[in-house]
């Protein structure tokens, strides 16, 4: 019985830090791939210190993205009854919805510097940030 516990408790561990390690793995992939975004839109014309294409500002929200993706991914796969229907309709809605801040940004240039260039990057980096997270977030999901 004890033997049994403690197997259950390092299966437990080991799935933790699986998963940790598949997170941390995509959120240095999905930055490191908004870096070239951002290079890109400043060639396109928006401005190098505009600071949503900053490093600091899009590894935070790069990170961010990740991680409270991955708690919704984990609620839905646990509390929906059909999570993979679920999760088909919820993902792309929600990457639907990801591009309304940008669009905003767009119209009311909140933000000094504003451009179109920028804002296609910015809505970019949201694509990018999926396209890492849901492979992640699948591979995380599988039982060992």
């Amino acid at each position: 019985m004890v033997t049994t516990a403690v197997r259950a408790d390092r299966r437990t561990t080991g799935s933790r830090l699986r998963t940790a390690l598949i997170l941390t793995a995509a959120i240095a992939a999905a930055i490191a791939t908004n870096s070239v975004v951002a290079l890109l839109a400043v060639a396109a014309g928006a401005p190098a210190t505009y600071g949503p294409l900053t490093l600091p500002a899009y590894a935070l929200f790069t990170t961010l993205g990740i991680v409270v993706g991955w708690i919704g991914w984990s609620l839905v796969r646990r509390r929906a009854r059909n999570h993979r229907r679920t999760l088909s309709i919820l993902v792309p809605i929600v990457t639907v919805a990801s591009f309304i801040p940008d669009v905003l940004l767009l119209v009311l240039r909140f933000i000094p510097g504003t451009t179109v260039s920028a804002v296609i990057g910015l809505m970019v980096m949201h694509v990018v940030v999926v396209g890492v997270a849901v492979p992640a977030y699948i591979w995380a999901s599988r039982r060992r």
